[in-house]
């Protein structure tokens, strides 16, 4: 099983990605292990995830909402 996820960075910004283990993830984000959009913003918190049954539905679905403006991510978070 994957996850799709949004966390909020402290500059306020919003990056999506996929993992199949959504606490270990936000942790490396925390300590800088994670891409280098989050290394350089840091990281605030979950804002969002959904499951997936596997690893090539979660690239699909983290590449759609990744294609969003920030206002439609912000609405799926909402939900």
């Amino acid at each position: 099983m994957y996850w799709v996820y949004i966390i909020e960075c402290k500059d306020s910004s919003i990056y999506t990605g996929i993992t199949m283990d959504i606490r270990r993830r936000f942790k490396e984000h925390q300590k800088g292990l994670g891409g280098n959009y989050t290394r350089s913003r840091g990281v605030v918190r979950v804002l969002y995830s959904e499951k997936k049954r596997n690893r090539s539905s979660a690239l699909k679905r983290e590449f759609e909402i990744k294609q969003w403006s920030r206002k439609k991510k912000l609405s799926l978070i909402k939900i």
